[in-house]
């Protein structure tokens, strides 16, 4: 089994997020299908999801819900890490396989990374990370690119004979959550006041990416789609809340950050 993620080992990482859906057991059916996430337990009108023990993503059922608008506050995508290449290879092959459809791929110096979208329209990210201690480092700044994914090299990490893609394996984790916002710079001002966030990378004035710990980034926030957007609308599909595990976190607490978007602390280990 690989080990957990550096990503989780941080003072503050992310534990898992919720969706809002028009249908539940469909959008369940698609995490465990493509994304290859396990149930572990229904609750009234929420299927909880996730890899081993791990929950990692709520689904709540709400038939009365709107479909999301790309262009308000809101999630760009949620970024399941998977623990090693050989599991980012094995997802690949699935893909193929299957004949998923993947909206885009790019090696990021720091990890190489799938998109593709849910049926009700919510980002996916499937990636894996390069190990940490070979990341590139501009004084506080990490170095990112978007460069061509090379494919070929990350399924030949899957060898011979192997028993192919299972699922999610254990310690996959929800490595960060990228968050549609009406203005980048207010977004990192609160991320810094209220969980105490580094800014690690920044696209010009349109994205920022903030961790804990000296990850890459556990939250981004762009405004490509969502530039000056207003409040989110709670009656809207997609995302409900983001949990974040704290070290320093005394009990759960839950916070809105300046569009309304629900972030929960709750107390836990790095691990």
């Amino acid at each position: 089994m690989s080990n957990i993620p550096f990503a989780a080992t941080t003072p503050i990482s992310v534990s898992r997020v919720g969706l809002k859906a028009r249908d539940a057991n469909a959008l369940a059916s698609f995490y465990r299908d493509v994304v290859g996430l396990q149930e572990l337990k229904r609750d009234g009108d929420t299927i909880t999801l996730g890899a081993g023990s791990r929950a990692l993503l709520d689904i709540e059922a709400d038939q009365a819900a709107k479909p999301d608008d790309p262009r308000s506050a809101g999630l760009f995508h949620t970024a399941f890490l998977l623990p090693s290449r050989a599991d980012l290879g094995r997802w690949i092959k699935h893909a193929i396989d299957r004949r998923i459809p993947v909206d885009g791929a790019s090696d990021h110096l720091v990890s190489e990374a799938l998109y593709l979208t849910d049926p009700e329209g919510n980002g996916i990210e499937i990636y894996s990370d390069r190990a940490h201690d070979g990341w590139k480092w501009n004084g506080a700044q990490v170095e990112m690119a978007t460069r061509q994914l090379d494919i070929g090299s990350i399924v030949s990490e899957v060898p011979d004979g192997d028993a192919g893609w299972q699922g999610a394996p254990e310690n996959s984790i929800v490595g960060h959550v990228h968050l549609r916002v009406g203005d980048p710079a207010a977004a990192a001002r609160w991320w810094h006041s209220q969980f105490g966030f580094d800014t690690v990378a920044e696209y010009g004035n349109s994205a920022v990416f903030l961790s804990s710990g000296g990850y890459h980034h556990h939250i981004g926030a762009n405004s490509w789609q969502s530039p000056g957007a207003g409040r989110r609308d709670a009656s809207l599909t997609g995302l409900a809340w983001v949990e974040m595990r704290s070290a320093d976190a005394k009990a759960a607490s839950t916070y809105e950050d300046p569009w309304g978007t629900v972030i929960r602390a709750v107390p836990g280990q790095p691990g």
